[in-house]
């Protein structure tokens, strides 16, 4: 019992400290939470927001309209401006290394500005990786326990400090959440956003599907066997579409680079350039096309 109370103290002790900085975002947009950075910066995920202006509400209930700084919606990230009053920031200390296995987390949010949630776990997976919502690969993820009510999501994790040691992103089910890391990369894409970046990677303008779809399809139409993306559909005007990329090719290749999956692909196109040069099986046919993205 004493255990137990000792650790509820806790809790409510770390509640009660960076609680404070913690935000609900609601609205027309739907329902998530924040947290306060500095001075007049609110951090939260892409999906809370809508395109130019989020609603967010404090800790002791006031509301106000927050202008979108930077938004960037592979990394699941939007930096707010709004006038933060008397509200104290969130302790982030410089800081590159993800938490522990093991390590002792505490999940705070305010879903929707409905109020405080503080919840206490662990952190049962390091160094995860997760798609954003356009299915980009974020590297500097972990897995914890302390699972939060809907409307986490964008709300901070924090240690028995209070420092914060990542932001939510989803929940996973089975009892643990996905959080990205408040280590360098989460720092400069901050900056970046604090700048009014809108980081749009180049895209191809293609529909993709996986190798084992690819190879099961062939199969069934008699065509040889080949290790890529099935082209699903190009959009008009894209980048692909110019260069002649059509439904039902076969990209094998993309710079010199083999495509066995979306992910070699996305490296390629992060890479930069003003062009890359596709490798493709049409039907049984071999060819090479140069998509151009200037």
């Amino acid at each position: 019992m004493v255990i137990l109370t000792e650790i509820g103290e806790k809790l409510g002790s770390v509640a009660g400290s960076a609680g404070r900085a913690v935000v609900g975002l609601g609205g027309h947009w739907g329902m998530g939470s924040g947290v306060v950075l500095e001075d007049g910066l609110v951090l939260t995920n892409a999906h809370n927001v809508g395109p130019e202006r989020a609603t967010v509400t404090f800790f002791d209930g006031r509301s106000d309209q927050a202008r979108v700084l930077g938004i960037d919606l592979d990394a699941d990230l939007a930096l707010l401006e709004v006038s933060s009053g008397e509200v104290g920031p969130i302790t982030w200390e410089p800081r590159d290394v993800v938490p522990a296995i093991g390590a002792p987390v505490v999940g705070l949010a305010n879903p929707g500005g409905r109020g405080l949630r503080a919840t206490l776990g662990w952190v049962a997976a390091a160094d995860r990786s997760f798609r954003g919502p356009r299915g980009r690969r974020v590297a500097g993820g972990f897995e914890h326990t302390a699972l939060a009510p809907p409307g986490a999501s964008g709300g901070p994790v924090v240690d028995l400090d209070g420092k914060l040691v990542g932001i939510n992103t989803r929940r996973l089910g089975r009892g643990f959440y996905l959080a990205q890391a408040a280590a360098g990369d989460l720092r400069a894409t901050v900056t970046a956003l604090r700048k009014g970046d809108r980081p749009e990677p180049r895209r191809l303008g293609v529909g993709l599907a996986p190798v084992e779809v690819t190879r099961r399809l062939r199969r069934t139409m008699g065509l040889d066997d080949v290790d890529g993306l099935l082209v699903r559909l190009v959009e008009d005007g894209s980048p692909a579409d110019k260069a002649g990329v059509r439904e039902g090719d076969v990209l094998v290749t993309a710079g010199d680079q083999q495509t066995s999956d979306v992910d070699d692909l996305h490296r390629v196109l992060s890479a930069g350039g003003e062009s890359i040069d596709l490798g493709l099986v049409r039907v049984n046919d071999r060819l090479t096309v140069t998509a151009r993205f200037s």
